[in-house]
């Protein structure tokens, strides 16, 4: 089960986690207000169940739900009663008042639990079986980026990455108007979610699209200088043992 909680208080968001462990339900992501919440919406697959304090840092989280579709069951946690009936409007399962007691608590997780269809057993023949191991369903990779600019939130599709960078602490992304924007992650993390056929770790600092590399230039100590279209600030250089697994990338 996939479960989130987004709690402004992050105090009581860990005592919420505990309690939740002690149902053997592990709540790995934990958000505290409204915006961190639409971008995380934006970039990762929808949980199961989400626990949701109604009155966030920066506003009600009635927000997130009024922004974009949200697929998720809710279980509110809340330490007002008011809000209620628009709770109930929305995918509610259960309202729970603030200081949430543990019995209340099994009780609408179980309320969860009973609301989920049951599976049902899989009737397959040979060859179905056989065209299910030869095709095996595809990793879903990262589609877009979410990006904070001022009180906006600008959308950037991955096709439209030339390279993503590190510097200062930084991860960049750089796009293909020669645009640079900061990203909330790692280049590890980076490297994890984009498709391997599109995107290539060169060095520790740089990741580069195969789409976007206007020329390649054979470098000092074995190794190759990526040019990427627009790109202009440091050399984009393939490190030495990196430079046969690039080859093979490029194909």
């Amino acid at each position: 089960m996939n479960v989130i909680i987004i709690e402004d208080e992050k105090p009581a968001a860990r005592l919420l986690q505990r309690k939740l462990q002690k149902l053997d339900i592990t709540a790995g992501t934990m958000l505290h207000s409204v915006e961190e919440s639409l971008q995380w919406f934006a970039n990762n697959p929808h949980p199961d169940l989400i626990f949701l304090d109604i009155q966030l840092s920066d506003g009600l989280s009635f927000e997130i739900f009024d922004a974009m579709p949200i697929s998720s069951a809710v279980i509110f946690t809340t330490a007002y009663d008011e809000y209620a009936l628009r709770a109930f409007k929305l995918n509610s399962i259960d309202y729970l008042l603030k200081p949430i007691d543990e019995d209340d608590l099994e009780a609408a997780v179980n309320k969860f639990r009973e609301r989920q269809p049951k599976a049902q057993p899989l009737s397959l023949d040979f060859d179905q079986i056989k065209q299910m191991l030869s095709n095996p369903s595809e990793k879903c990779y990262k589609k877009r980026f979410t990006i904070k600019m001022g009180q906006h939130l600008k959308m950037i599709n991955v096709e439209d990455a030339e390279c993503f960078y590190s510097e200062n602490k930084g991860t960049y992304i750089h796009t293909t108007d020669n645009r640079d924007y900061l990203l909330e992650c790692t280049l590890e993390q980076l490297e994890a979610e984009l498709d391997p056929k599109q995107f290539f770790r060169v060095s520790r600092k740089f990741i580069v699209s195969i789409n976007a590399i206007k020329d390649i230039v054979v470098y000092t100590n074995s190794r190759l200088k990526v040019i990427p279209p627009t790109y202009k600030e440091d050399e984009v250089i393939v490190s030495r043992e990196r430079v046969n697994d690039f080859r093979e990338w490029l194909g």
